[in-house]
């Protein structure tokens, strides 16, 4: 029985730390604020609650395997899932509307072209189809493996961009696909949208981002009942049966080294927690920060992150008034010229309101970082966007709460929201190592290898797991 240290309780350090508990070893959590969770937070208001991290699921399977791995009670007798459908409804900036189903290719095809035109759906079709062809060349080294010791294959781009005319050169961004082979803005807008919601600017982002369409077109979109934050309670209760400790209020200051490898945890306290193995949950770019890594010392030994510039804002809304029957889960409201979407979730649940004559509404938008904003201003434009997907949202407005990237970097250590790890631009985009240069310290979560989103989270830990049960030989999932 080994001694592990995990820092932080975010969905990956805990997806982690239910597999080595499993496995039978002492693990122990260390948490700076006072509740689990991470980026997977709730507001709670006036009997109205809001998720205020991710709203959807994809690729429930990774919680599915995870919940079979470490207890008798598979996932769906833990919390609700339902699959969203549509997916979400497209209001364009022209007007124009589309409702997109849930993982289904032909719905897909025949709803775009019902609204935007014969031949936009097979247009939408065709790069489906590529897209495919960068996920099944990336998807075992970027999402089921561990990253390679030499990643830089992973840096070449996996997708396979037309050629048009002899003296035109293939695309090399997102925004550069929906622009040259779609050929419709509001088709290159929903492609645009995609990349927004996972924090990527589709000017910058590789056409590997392509495959973030597909995942969701294929794979589906879920709702957890109660919200995303049920299953991050889902996954502490399942750690807490493990026989998981966790220390919340108690921040970690600097990871321990003896003979060369990660021997414990120094806390704030000032007091030394020896251990086997440190498992690090917490934001890499707040452990560089916080000077948690020990092994900060030249630029080629600090392993990669990604830095995309981007934060994410959210304002909950609280509503008089029942939805609306034909109402949908989610709303994607584009406001063209390379302008971030904006997302209006309304799920329609009853443990999300005070009673049935009100309602609670989430709005989401990825902003750009690095200068100073009024974020009242931008919470206004979110819902007077927001009032496209809700009508009489004006006059229905009770009260609502922002969160900004601020509040995000108070809670969690850093103001960026991570994206999944994409191949391509030069591997810029390819998060930490789960082994990190220090031996015995992993890292786990949004911040490290495969990257940021729910169900990435949760790759991580079943990757670090398997890295400290079966030692740095273990290849991942077969």
């Amino acid at each position: 029985m080994a001694r592990i240290v995990v820092i932080g309780a975010g969905l990956g350090a805990m997806a982690a730390a239910a597999r080595l508990a499993v496995a039978g070893h002492r693990v122990t959590v260390y948490e700076r604020t006072d509740t689990y969770g991470g980026a997977v937070g709730r507001f709670e208001r006036d009997g109205f609650s809001f998720d205020t991290g991710p709203g959807l699921l994809h690729l429930p399977a990774v919680y599915r395997d995870l919940f079979v791995k470490t207890g008798k009670e598979p996932l769906e007798e833990c919390v609700t899932l339902t699959q969203v459908d549509p997916a979400a409804r497209h209001v364009f900036a022209d007007g124009t509307r589309v409702d997109l189903p849930n993982a289904s290719r032909a719905g897909t095809v025949a709803a775009l072209d019902a609204a935007l035109g014969t031949g936009a759906g097979e247009r939408w079709g065709d790069f489906l189809v590529r897209a495919r062809e960068a996920w099944d060349r990336t998807r075992r080294p970027l999402l089921e493996e561990p990253q390679p010791a030499d990643p830089a294959p992973l840096a070449r781009e996996p997708y396979p961009a037309l050629r048009t005319g002899l003296l035109r050169r293939p695309v090399t961004t997102l925004a550069g696909i929906g622009s040259r082979e779609l050929r419709d803005p509001r088709l290159a807008a929903l492609l645009d949208a995609y990349a927004w919601s996972y924090g990527f600017d589709p000017a910058t982002a590789p056409a590997s981002a392509a495959v973030l369409p597909y995942m969701e077109q294929t794979f589906g979109s879920w709702y957890v009942g109660g919200g995303l934050r049920a299953l991050a309670e889902a996954v502490y209760e399942r750690c807490r049966k493990r026989r998981v400790e966790f220390v919340f209020g108690t921040a970690v200051a600097d990871v321990l080294e003896k003979d060369g490898r990660a021997a414990g945890v120094r806390l704030a306290t000032g007091e030394a927690v020896e251990a086997d193995h440190v498992v690090s949950g917490a934001p890499v770019p707040a452990l560089y920060r916080d000077h948690v890594v020990a092994w900060e010392r030249e630029d080629d030994d600090v392993p990669r992150h990604q830095r995309l510039g981007t934060g994410r804002v959210t304002v909950c809304l609280a509503l008089r008034g029942a939805r609306e029957p034909e109402a949908v889960h989610r709303t994607v409201v584009h406001g063209g010229g390379g302008r971030p979407a904006v997302t209006v979730l309304r799920p329609d649940d009853p443990a999300l309101r005070p009673d049935d004559g009100h309602e609670a509404v989430t709005v989401t938008a990825t902003v750009r970082l690095g200068r100073e904003r009024d974020w009242e201003a931008v919470a206004d434009a979110m819902v007077a966007a927001a009032g496209q997907a809700v009508p009489g949202l004006a006059g229905r407005l009770l009260w609502r709460h922002v969160r900004t990237p601020e509040d995000v970097l108070r809670d969690t250590g850093c103001a960026e929201v991570p994206g999944p790890a994409l191949a391509g631009a030069g591997g810029r985009l390819l998060p930490a190592a789960n082994l990190s240069p220090l031996p015995g310290l992993y890292l786990a979560g949004g911040w490290s290898h495969p990257g940021g989103g729910l169900a990435h989270a949760g790759m991580s830990g079943a990757l670090v797991a398997g890295l400290v049960v079966e030692g740095e030989d273990f290849r991942g999932s077969r």
